[in-house]
């Protein structure tokens, strides 16, 4: 008789491809230094920004993102 699914170790093996990641935080580190940048302050006050705000609508808000400026 079989296990099911009580078989294994109970680990997941994810194959995750080394350049793919490496793209990832490349852009990922690119928009960081975009938000930090007065250019994307200005864009932000006059509401022409949409690539954050995009993203953060799709994907939801990072916690590194919080303002540190409210304290």
């Amino acid at each position: 008789m079989s296990n099911g699914f009580g078989a294994g170790d109970g680990k997941a093996k994810v194959f995750v491809q080394k350049e793919e990641v490496e793209k990832l935080i490349k852009e990922y580190k690119k928009i960081k230094k975009y938000m930090k940048s007065p250019l994307y302050e200005i864009k932000n006050l006059d509401g022409s920004e949409t690539l954050v705000n995009n993203l953060l609508k799709e994907y939801g808000e990072d916690n590194d993102s919080q303002d540190t400026d409210s304290v």
